[in-house]
């Protein structure tokens, strides 16, 4: 197998702030910020190869951390599973968040924390002074302040943190590489998963939902709802300061590029919409269907180097696997892939054509 590039999975895309760089009296922090960023890579893909310790097997743990605005890690343990609220709202959020991650995966998919065997559920919160960024290095969530000019607190919305411990899924899972389209699914899949944590604790259903990653991590200085839409990609923001929103919401729009490990965060947009059509036209609770249908790809229908096509028809063969072939959970995967432009091949598919069996 070839060395997977070294990344750093983080929620902000680089190019935003990249844009934020461009002002002269924020370039040095901004700068200072990606280097820490960037200093991050390659131990996350050290952490990729070595097995996560387990924990006491079917226990929910969280330990949160303090770095008193350090970059030194874990930093001061501050609070542990099942101790009393904390005064600081960064702590509680982390806390309780992880948690909501923690039960969705265990009530819903039967998994145990990221590895599926237990592994204590660690954060630590105020990295870094002004640090726009949150971030799963391989081992434990890490969380900025944010500037609190352009954005709030990186702990503020649930599925910013359920994005980011899906990472740590998909690292004991399919192991997608974090580069092209494999990381371009890596980041949908987070996408995916952070949003339906959203929905599950807030019980919503597919037209209820918002579809949108980190609504409420902008201040109001921003104009923007979130930094993705999955139901719309590219419309999240236009906003002078951070730039438009460049994701692709189609395969005749792929960006090809070299920045942000050949547009991770950019191209996500495509699987992103594939999965909001398809979960549109099931309807319901999003997790039941479609989202099971994406887990199980997960878990075990992917290789390290799947792109968009073996993505698409691996979710339509495990579809008619969970629901039967010529379902209407199967063809309405199906019929989302074709619509962002990847339609599903192979003779596994001959029988979407073939009228339904009797009786």
């Amino acid at each position: 197998m070839q060395p997977r590039p070294k990344a750093i999975c983080s929620i902000l895309p680089p190019h935003i702030l990249r844009k934020l760089a461009d002002k002269p009296e924020l370039r040095d922090r901004v700068l200072r910020n990606l280097a820490i960023t960037e200093g991050f890579r390659g131990i996350r893909q050290a952490f990729v190869a070595m097995p996560l310790l387990p924990q006491q097997p079917g226990t929910k743990h969280r330990t949160i951390f303090d770095a008193h605005t350090a970059t030194n890690l874990p930093g001061t343990q501050v609070l542990d599973e099942g101790g009393p609220a904390s005064t600081d709202v960064a702590v509680n959020e982390a806390y309780n968040y992880c948690g909501d991650t923690y039960d969705f995966y265990s009530k819903v998919f039967n998994r145990n924390s990221v590895d599926d065997h237990g592994l204590t559920l660690t954060s630590t919160v105020h990295y870094g002074t002004g640090y726009d960024n949150a971030f799963w290095n391989g081992q434990q969530m890490i969380y900025g302040d944010g500037d609190g000019q352009y954005f709030q607190r990186f702990t503020i919305c649930l599925d910013v943190i359920g994005h980011e411990l899906t990472h740590g899924v998909t690292q004991n899972e399919a192991q997608l590489v974090y580069s092209g389209q494999p990381g371009a699914l890596n980041e949908s899949i987070s996408d995916v998963f952070g949003s339906l944590i959203k929905q599950w604790a807030n019980n919503q259903t597919v037209d209820q939902a918002d579809w949108l990653i980190g609504a409420g991590l902008f201040t109001a200085a921003v104009q923007g709802k979130a930094i993705r839409s999955m139901s719309a990609p590219g419309t999240a923001y236009d906003d002078p300061n951070i730039g438009k929103d460049p994701q692709p919401a189609e395969m005749s729009d792929f960006v090809n590029t070299n920045q942000d490990n050949g547009g991770v965060h950019i191209n996500s947009g495509i699987p992103n919409r594939a999965f909001y059509l398809a979960a549109k036209a099931i309807g319901g609770f999003a997790w039941q269907k479609v989202g099971l249908i994406w887990y199980r790809t997960l878990n075990g229908s992917l290789n390290p180097s799947a792109d968009f096509q073996a993505m698409a028809n691996a979710t339509v063969t495990v579809a008619g696997s969970l629901f039967g072939q010529n379902s209407t959970e199967q063809q309405a995967v199906r019929d989302a892939w074709n619509t962002v432009g990847v339609a599903p091949t192979g003779s596994q598919f001959s029988a979407l054509s073939a009228p339904p069996k009797s009786g």
